[in-house]
């Protein structure tokens, strides 16, 4: 790999219900790239229905505590979670964050309240503005919630919008409430992620794309985190260094990795 200091910052083990291999096994798949860290981010959508979610991040915590004393003379393993949903049931989403030591929470929308993903909808009969108005507010009510660290994939819906079913979006009407997000984590000291699964989709893009992240850095955004959203050993790291490649041409010379929920930049090279 051309850059020695590789973190993927956003993973999913088993221990995610789309999950495939163990925590120990992303460990591996990190080393064999030649990874210095990786944070293991498994899903925990707080409006999920019928979940044992004190069970889940027991056993996840646990997991992800035994592969990084596994590897701790190999891999700087970070124990985290992508909090999905979590500004729906607050105080549940409190008492997981609160129950664990976790190095790092991404924060996440994958559905509005009380709808479906956005991966399972049909947008064939959907006002496309309207539905990524609403979206992009929900998102803008987490970072104002400002109990995660970093935003993930801040297009999420275009991922099957655009990249699945075809349908364009002009992104630039959403302008001034990105702006606003933008605002909150940057006042609030968070980050922003660049997910880079896009990379290999039917969008054959970044989450968010180069044209955001550099209205993000132009903003004055400082913080910004990597991650490949794998789910599988071997496609973690995937995209980091195109991720890294990105980062570079929007101006920055760093990017961020938490511990103990506490922003580090580490120099890309």
């Amino acid at each position: 790999m051309k850059y020695r200091n590789i973190y993927d910052m956003h993973t999913h083990s088993d221990n995610s219900f789309d999950g495939n291999h163990s925590c120990i096994l992303l460990c591996e798949g990190a080393c064999a790239k030649g990874a210095k860290g990786i944070a293991i981010t498994d899903h925990c959508d707080i409006d999920g229905k019928n979940y044992d979610f004190r069970a889940f991040s027991t056993n996840q915590f646990v997991e992800a505590t035994k592969a990084k004393n596994a590897f701790k003379d190999k891999l700087d393993v970070l124990i985290g979670i992508e909090l999905g949903q979590g500004i729906y049931e607050k105080e549940k989403s409190l008492n997981i964050i609160n129950s664990f030591s976790y190095d790092f929470i991404l924060g996440a929308i994958h559905n509005l309240e009380n709808r479906e993903d956005f991966y399972f909808m049909d947008y064939s009969d959907k006002d496309i503005d309207a539905l990524l108005n609403e979206y992009f507010n929900a998102v803008l009510e987490l970072a104002k919630w400002n109990q995660t660290d970093s935003i993930a994939h801040l297009t999420y819906p275009l991922r099957y919008i655009t990249g699945r079913d075809g349908i364009k979006v002009d992104i630039s009407k959403f302008y001034d409430i990105i702006d606003e997000i933008f605002s909150e984590i940057i006042t609030n000291e968070k980050a922003l992620e660049i997910n880079v699964s896009g990379l290999f989709t039917e969008i054959n893009d970044t989450l968010p794309n180069i044209e955001l992240i550099k209205r993000y850095k132009d903003s004055g955004g400082k913080y910004i985190t990597v991650g490949s959203d794998s789910h599988y050993y071997n496609k973690v790291c995937n995209g980091i260094e195109k991720g890294y490649d990105i980062l570079k041409k929007c101006g920055f010379k760093q990017f961020t990795i938490f511990k103990n929920r506490q922003p580090i930049l580490i120099d890309i090279e």
